[in-house]
């Protein structure tokens, strides 16, 4: 008979932000994820948001390339990052910065 074990496994991730004068400004968040398959993690890149009064002026990409940094010197060998259907231009953005399109996201919203 088969059975499932669920073990839990300890991973880390930061939250990188960006001040203007003490305010922040923008925010992401990368999650370093291993797996069995590879020795060294991934990085995962989530929530990259910038304050609508302060979009346009290299905020998003200073925070983006800093997280591709942070992942490279925690030895993480592939960073991914998501984004919604329909969202070209930041699509563009994204492959701009180095990203390129390589497949699809498969979800279930819980909510």
């Amino acid at each position: 008979m088969a059975s499932i074990d669920a073990q839990p496994i300890n991973s880390k991730g930061f939250r990188l932000s960006l001040k203007i004068d003490g305010e922040e400004v923008g925010h992401c968040y990368v999650y370093l994820i291993k797996n069995d398959l590879h020795e060294r993690p991934y990085a995962l890149l989530e929530d990259v948001y910038v304050k609508e009064d302060f979009r346009g002026r290299g905020i998003g990409k200073q925070l983006v390339l800093e997280a591709i940094e942070l992942a490279k010197k925690q030895g993480c060998y592939k960073m991914i990052a998501t984004s919604r259907f329909g969202r070209e231009a930041l699509h563009e953005w994204y492959e701009k910065l180095g990203f390129q399109k390589y497949g699809f996201e498969f979800r279930i919203n819980f909510e």
